[in-house]
């Protein structure tokens, strides 16, 4: 008698003819470990990430809601300094005068030093040690004057820090100098604010153009009277200038330490010298980037610098489309695990080398946004902007936790 099949074939038979299940996408799963995530970053989070090539969103959560920027409205400030005055754009401190240089050398009045907003400008010694050297420094426009015919300056070496008001800081410190800038604020930089003792100096202009008289003594040059501020007259000539480190370089020392002092010297410069007007300058960038933001600073540490998360990933996805300078742009946000604020965090796995963004810290708020390339090939643009967070390095967990799932998406 002959057999059938038995009834574990058979079930094998019609398993086989299933369809298999399908496998999870690539987008699904980045949701779910966002989504878990998220559930971690409290109440007063969003989150918004979109995939660069097609414009898909991949996550988004109360990305409608302004949240506080604490830093990353530096983000505005570099872009929008960039914009203006192009990667290789250099800012110029000048020696100015009134009175005629006779044919002997002598300069029948005062000299002006006149700040333009050379946020590097200082000595020899500290820009190289700082920055690396090659933009501006006191020594190389002392010597400029020699080589002009300079030999005796019958009055006073005069700052002139007039191209900017001079308040010393921002709104939330009551612009008065304050650490939490880094220095004093003014046209007139010299050596970030900072005396030889590592204090604050007092009076910037003044401060500066004592040590423009001394690197004029050094060489071989007189000047009569001492050093002071004030303000060079109309019509006054230029006898001798230098220029500060290319505008790439400086965003990158702006957004790689988060740096107040600079980045608050950069918006005023974009407006008409005032912190408000620089502030409203960024906003303007911003719109033309399709970006809607209200910035009270250029640096973030006011709390009234506030955009909700879409808007940041809108003002990222066309400073990558549209701006001339995103490489540089691009090269001074921190590197995960390599470089500035994010040299420490995300120092190995999927993250690291490939997520490139700026930090934002403020008590009680922390943020990263920028782009991930991710490991199928494609870049993710994104802002995370946690508010109401209880510690720092929970927030940072976080945060590097969701870059990490950014960097793994394989789509």
């Amino acid at each position: 008698m002959r057999r059938g099949p038995s009834l574990s074939v058979i079930a094998a038979v019609a398993l086989a003819a299933l369809p298999a299940p399908a496998a999870a996408s690539p987008e699904s799963g980045l949701r779910k470990s966002l989504s878990r995530l998220y559930g971690s970053a409290g109440p007063h989070a969003s989150i918004f990430v979109r995939r660069a090539s097609d414009r898909r969103t991949l996550f988004a959560r109360k990305q409608g809601t302004p949240r506080i920027l604490a830093s990353n409205t530096k983000l505005f400030a570099v872009g929008a300094a960039l914009d203006r005055y192009g990667a290789d754009g250099r800012l110029v401190t000048r020696a100015m005068s009134g009175a005629r240089l006779d044919d002997e050398g002598l300069l029948r009045g005062n000299l002006y030093f006149v700040g333009g907003g050379d946020v590097t400008f200082g000595s020899r010694d500290y820009v190289r040690s700082e920055y690396g050297g090659g933009g501006g420094t006191v020594e190389k426009l002392a010597q400029r004057l020699k080589d002009h015919g300079l030999r005796r300056v019958r009055g006073h070496v005069v700052g002139d820090e007039s191209l900017y008001d001079s308040r010393r800081s921002g709104p939330a410190e009551g612009y008065q100098a304050s650490a939490e800038v880094g220095g004093p604020l003014t046209a007139l930089v010299y050596n970030h604010g900072l005396m030889s003792n590592g204090y604050f100096q007092r009076d910037p202009p003044s401060y500066a153009a004592g040590r423009l008289t001394d690197a004029l003594q050094d060489i071989g040059v007189e000047v009569g009277k001492g050093a002071k501020s004030g303000r060079a007259p109309s019509g006054a000539d230029e006898l001798a200038a230098t220029r500060s480190l290319p505008m790439a370089r400086i965003g990158l020392l702006t957004m790689q330490p988060s740096d107040n002092f600079f980045a608050e010297l950069l918006a005023k410069g974009l407006g008409d010298g005032t912190t408000a007007g620089g502030a409203r300058s960024l906003e303007r960038f911003a719109e033309k980037r399709g970006a809607d933001v209200n910035l009270s600073d250029g640096s973030g540490l006011s709390r009234a610098n506030k955009a909700p998360t879409q808007e940041v990933v809108r003002f990222l996805h066309r400073q990558m489309d549209d701006a001339r300078e995103f490489d540089e742009f691009f090269d001074a946000l921190p590197t995960a695990g390599e470089t500035g604020t994010l040299a420490d965090r995300m120092t190995s796995g999927p993250a690291h080398r490939h997520c490139h963004a700026k930090t934002g810290t403020l008590y009680g708020v922390s943020a990263l946004s920028g782009y991930c390339d991710a490991r199928g090939g494609s870049r993710l643009i994104f802002s995370i902007l946690m508010n109401g967070v209880s510690s720092d390095s929970g927030a940072h967990s976080i945060q590097d936790r969701m870059a990490r799932s950014m960097a793994n998406y394989n789509g």
